[in-house]
């Protein structure tokens, strides 16, 4: 949707929480709501490999950066890059969205 000239994406996680952010990855300007909502996969120095369902990521459609939703903070890269978040409530079914 386009709000005062942004481009924002609204999305309802699986806990039934609202997250509402800018339409556009920080690392090379993708548009950031057409990736796929997933969890994280971790690794351990041995080698195991786990899915982790319960934290809740939006990966980038064009280089795969992975984005927890809940801090909006890049989960594997170094460099820090943070998706633009803004304050979201549905109250009685109406969606608002603070810029």
């Amino acid at each position: 949707m386009e709000l005062k000239g942004h481009q924002i994406g609204v999305i309802r996680l699986g806990s039934g929480e609202l997250r509402a952010i800018m339409n556009r990855c920080p690392h090379k300007g993708a548009p950031i709501c057409r990736g796929m909502l997933s969890g994280v996969w971790n690794w351990t120095q041995s080698g195991e490999v786990t899915f982790e369902r319960a934290r809740d990521v939006l990966v980038c459609p064009w280089h795969g950066f992975e984005f927890d939703l809940d801090s909006g903070h890049e989960v594997f890269w170094k460099r820090p890059a943070t998706l633009r978040m803004y304050p979201i409530e549905d109250v009685g079914g109406v969606v608002i969205v603070e810029l």
